[in-house]
């Protein structure tokens, strides 16, 4: 109970669960990485008649684990979720992945900065000569 009050960042807090509560929520379903989506139930809440949406995230709150079919749901691009109408996938398309940055499974390129601080080593090929003003 103590761990849903102050746990913002990783899953749904009471504050969220008593919104979900309040606004008559149910649940439309649950995307591959557990994170769940949620519509409002009764009157709409938007002027033209859209109704609220939400996801609960399962883990870390990072909207970039947000999968692209229910991130267009949850925008309203999309009138049906992807429990009902999935969104077509080419052969060329990949599966989706969260942002990486600033986990260790990110993209360090040879020679970035991520390399160099290993025992001194730049990283830098044997055909580089530096520049110095001195030289010219």
């Amino acid at each position: 109970m103590i761990k849903k009050l102050f746990a913002w960042w990783d899953t749904a807090t009471l504050g969220t669960s008593w919104t979900l509560f309040r606004k008559g929520a149910k649940e439309i379903g649950q995307d591959a990485q557990g994170n769940r989506y949620f519509e409002e139930g009764g009157k709409p809440s938007f002027p033209d008649g859209r109704r609220r949406r939400w996801v609960t995230y399962h883990g870390v709150a990072e909207p970039s684990r947000v999968p692209a079919d229910w991130h267009g749901w949850l925008h309203h691009t999309f009138d049906e979720p992807p429990t009902t109408a999935p969104l077509l996938r080419q052969k060329f398309e990949k599966e989706h992945l969260p942002n990486m940055t600033g986990t260790p499974l990110a993209y360090h390129p040879k020679g970035s900065l991520y390399h160099t601080g290993q025992g001194g080593k730049t990283g830098v090929g044997r055909d580089y000569e530096a520049w110095s003003p001195e030289d010219q």
